[in-house]
């Protein structure tokens, strides 16, 4: 039976699900063990809370099933709420050494992308910052409504140009389907569990030539 599928503003009871869905989505549990990539998750998607300005979730039967992120970068303030539960997180994840490796791992990835970034020259006005749906729910269209939904928002907020982060992790084709161009892309290598781990990382963006 086909589950019903609607969306709304994101609410605080869907962080368990969401947890669940980031790990999956990005693998966590291939890079560590299954309590530091809990606390990973945790991190993550609270750093994406304090860094959005427009937050929906996809429900099938009242169950998170996918989500979006993103903000106006002129109207953004991190809500206080959240960059307390950000900062607890992190410190969790410190108290392991396997979680401080994790850390470094992703300030190297938070690194690469701010090069991406300086690299484009550009002065982006909006930022797509979190976007995921479950395994049992791709290619239903889940994501084409939530990523419609956030392009309506940032034509409703007058952003010209916005931006995402991306890497051979994920899907990316998904975002040329929908219009995105490619702007900019970095290789790197990683070890992960003492194994290299060669991934690609991408800057993609978005720009309203009617409005520009």
């Amino acid at each position: 039976m086909k589950k019903q599928i609607r969306v709304r503003e994101y609410r605080d009871r869907d962080s368990r699900a969401l947890e669940n869905i980031i790990r999956e989505a990005w693998k966590y549990d291939e890079l560590t063990g299954p309590a530091t990539a809990s606390k990973l998750a945790k991190v993550f998607l609270y750093s994406c809370l304090c860094s959005q300005t427009f937050a929906q979730v996809a429900l099938a039967d009242g169950m998170p099933v996918g989500v979006i992120m993103g903000k106006n970068l002129n109207k953004h303030k991190c809500p206080f709420k959240y960059r307390v539960k950000q900062i607890t997180s992190i410190l969790s994840l410190l108290l392991s050494g396997e979680g401080r490796q994790v850390i470094k791992m992703f300030g190297c990835i938070s690194g690469i992308d701010k090069k991406l970034l300086k690299d484009s020259g550009k002065n982006y006005q909006g930022e797509i910052t979190f976007f995921a749906v479950d395994s049992e729910f791709r290619g239903r269209g889940v994501g084409k409504v939530l990523f419609q939904n956030i392009k309506t928002y940032m034509k409703h907020e007058e952003i010209q140009s916005y931006y995402l982060f991306t890497d051979t992790s994920c899907n990316f084709g998904f975002y040329e389907h929908q219009g995105m161009n490619r702007c900019r892309e970095h290789t790197h290598i990683f070890t992960v569990r003492s194994r290299p781990a060669k991934m690609k990382f991408f800057l993609f963006e978005q720009e309203d030539k009617r409005m520009v």
